[in-house]
């Protein structure tokens, strides 16, 4: 028999509107206190302090624009966020500070989160979506020196691009780009010849979100409608359907794997959050405690697996923090 569904950990209130982007900031040195990052539609990032669960700091940096994306840059001081007013900000928190350092502005109206990839100490390459339709645009940072503008062929009614995956096998390999788009396609990016080497349709609506395991070579979409795709990439570079899983309720806002490989988890419009086996999608629990859509799924990068945690933001204002070691 299956259990019964855990309740949330604790939950974190006070955003004062909707949650779209969360990240964990948990596996620096001691003494340093895990935090957990949020933005929310009124474009405030708020940093909640895991121990007393309440907000040691809220940064304003978007000119009450949604925020969308948020991201560390190596420590919990620097910091990325991408918001509606078309800028994606970079932070500086060392010592108290609230400031944003530099920004960059992006010249799309979409929600195309996007996708950073560290490169060497203190150098990092950033996708985004770009000005035209379908361009994807990657930049180096801090220096915004532009790497290459990633253009569909002539032709190809891709739209708009929805999400986002920089990944590289090691250190020495060459970056590699997963979009997923507005017709349904993953494609797979060559950075440094600039072209497409893999496209494959796996929805018959946008691509909503989608995550990537490098070392099983599989990843994983959703998209407004009621079936998770699964797909594989093999040695010649090329993606194929792996299997598809239909769910319950149609759409789904976001999806990460946890960081140990073995679970992942979607955010529903049906307010409700899922978690599944990553080896064979076996369903594991199904997470109800919100009143309205879940906007995003972030796992915590806590060292230690007792520890972990998975944090769901929702329309509802609310962010609830699950402990689901013991279950899984």
């Amino acid at each position: 028999m299956a259990l019964p569904p855990p309740d949330p950990q604790f939950v974190l209130r006070g955003t004062g509107a909707a949650v779209h982007t969360l990240h964990f900031s948990c596996g620096g040195k001691d003494p340093d206190v895990p935090v957990l990052f949020s933005g929310s539609e009124n474009g405030f990032i708020h940093v909640w302090n895991l121990k007393t669960h309440r907000v040691d700091t809220a940064l304003d940096g978007h000119g009450g624009r949604s925020v969308y994306c948020v991201e560390t840059m190596g420590s919990k001081d620097r910091l990325l966020s991408q918001g509606r007013d078309q800028r994606i900000c970079l932070w500086d928190l060392a010592e108290g500070r609230t400031s944003v350092t530099d920004s960059v502005f992006t010249e799309n109206v979409g929600f195309c989160r996007c996708s950073l990839l560290k490169l060497a100490h203190g150098r990092w390459l950033m996708a985004m979506a770009g000005k035209a339709l379908g361009e994807i645009q990657v930049l180096e940072l801090p220096s915004k020196t532009s790497v290459c503008t990633l253009k569909p062929e002539v032709g190809a009614k891709l739209g708009m691009p929805m999400c986002l995956k920089l990944w590289q096998l090691s250190d020495v390999s060459q970056p590699l780009l997963l979009a997923g788009y507005e017709d349904g396609s993953v494609v797979l990016w060559n950075l440094s010849m600039g072209k497409a080497l893999s496209q494959l349709v796996c929805h018959p609506e946008p691509v909503m979100s989608l995550d990537f395991d490098l070392e099983k070579a599989k990843g994983i979409s959703g998209s407004s409608e009621k079936v998770l795709s699964i797909w594989s990439l093999n040695e010649q570079q090329n993606l194929q359907v792996y299997k598809t899983h239909k769910l319950v309720n149609a759409g789904i806002s976001d999806i990460t794997i946890r960081p140990d490989k073995k679970i992942l988890a979607t955010a529903g419009w049906d307010h409700r959050v899922r978690i599944f086996g990553w080896k064979k999608m076996k369903p594991l629990a199904v997470l109800d405690f919100h009143t309205a859509t879940v906007h995003c799924v972030s796992f915590s990068d806590h060292k230690s697996p007792g520890e972990r945690l998975l944090a769901a933001g929702s329309k509802d204002h609310r962010i609830s923090v699950w402990s689901l070691y013991t279950q899984t």
